[in-house]
């Protein structure tokens, strides 16, 4: 019995076959093609399969997508922009699969729900801070998907002091403010020469000025947005992981500094922020908890 998962993320396709004691290595993935992105996908659950009879296949997908009718559109696909047909086409690939979609932030959640940092909490919020800002909610024990499966997008939440512009056509989102572009952005407009997350980060661990202040800026804009959502929510718990969660205190004193500052409500008062323990498999192993999930519908 095999049981997929696939991530359709902002930088990479990537796939799982979910076993016991399943890591890193083994994950498959590919850079998301500048065109022919379905054949590509294709070619890369084939290649997972290896001929073998698929059961489920759960997917994690950027948004925006249409839950109920199995569509994505995530922005990083151009190809894809008017709607694609996803969970037909890798229904028709794998005739005998269940094919379960949902956004990558639900799926984050599920899987710090059921392996992460929110296991013994009933409220809380998961998020990733990369290319993109992906978010997801847990309420009463359960994952909140929403009308069209949107639900949790944290990273468009607008943040008090920011007015940056956002790819969404807005200003002020938390995206707009620490998603990995803007934040390189922002540090190389300051003077800093270089151009990756992982070099501001490092940067900032060995104390260069700019990199420090871009990181705690990001924290800064963080802390704010939680404890924007917090009362709203009634959380108790954030799951903060992406490559800017590894920043250490240059990140998190200013975050947990803002929650404190702003999230004052005195049933706000165990509210914890910590890093999470995911790395980069939260998205597939959410995706391989809806898999596993539709076996029993």
């Amino acid at each position: 019995m095999t049981i997929l998962a696939l991530e359709i993320g902002p930088t990479r396709l990537a796939g799982i076959e979910i076993a016991d004691d399943v890591g890193s290595d083994r994950v498959r993935q590919i850079p998301v093609p500048e065109q022919d992105a379905w054949g590509e996908l294709r070619e890369l659950l084939l290649t997972i399969a290896a001929g073998r009879d698929v059961v489920a296949v759960g997917i994690a997908s950027n948004g925006p997508i249409d839950m109920a009718a199995g569509v994505v559109a995530p922005a990083q696909v151009q190809e894809w922009q008017s709607g694609f047909p996803l969970v037909e086409s890798v229904q028709k690939l794998f005739p005998a699969a269940t094919v379960a979609l949902a956004l990558d932030g639900v799926c984050l959640s599920l899987a710090e729900r059921h392996f992460g940092a929110t296991q013994d909490v009933m409220d809380s919020l998961a998020i990733h801070v990369g290319e993109t800002v992906v978010g997801g909610v847990m309420v009463g024990g359960f994952v909140v998907v929403g009308r069209t499966g949107n639900a949790g997008q944290i990273g468009h939440v607008l943040v008090p002091g920011y007015d940056d512009p956002c790819d969404c056509g807005g200003r002020g989102c938390l995206e707009s403010v620490i998603g990995a572009a803007a934040l390189t952005k922002w540090a190389q407009r300051q003077g800093w020469g270089g151009n990756s997350i992982a070099t501001l980060v490092a940067d900032a661990e060995s104390g260069d000025r700019i990199s420090v202040a871009a990181l705690e800026r990001a924290g800064t804009a963080l802390g704010r947005a939680i404890a924007s959502v917090a009362p709203l929510l009634d959380i108790d718990r954030v799951a903060v992981g992406g490559p800017i969660a590894a920043a250490g205190s240059v990140l998190w004193k200013p975050l947990q500094n803002a929650i404190a500052m702003h999230a004052r409500l005195p049933f706000l008062t165990g509210l914890r922020a910590m890093p999470s323990e995911l790395e980069d498999l939260g998205l597939l192993a959410g995706a391989g908890v809806i898999a596993l999930t539709s076996q029993g519908e």
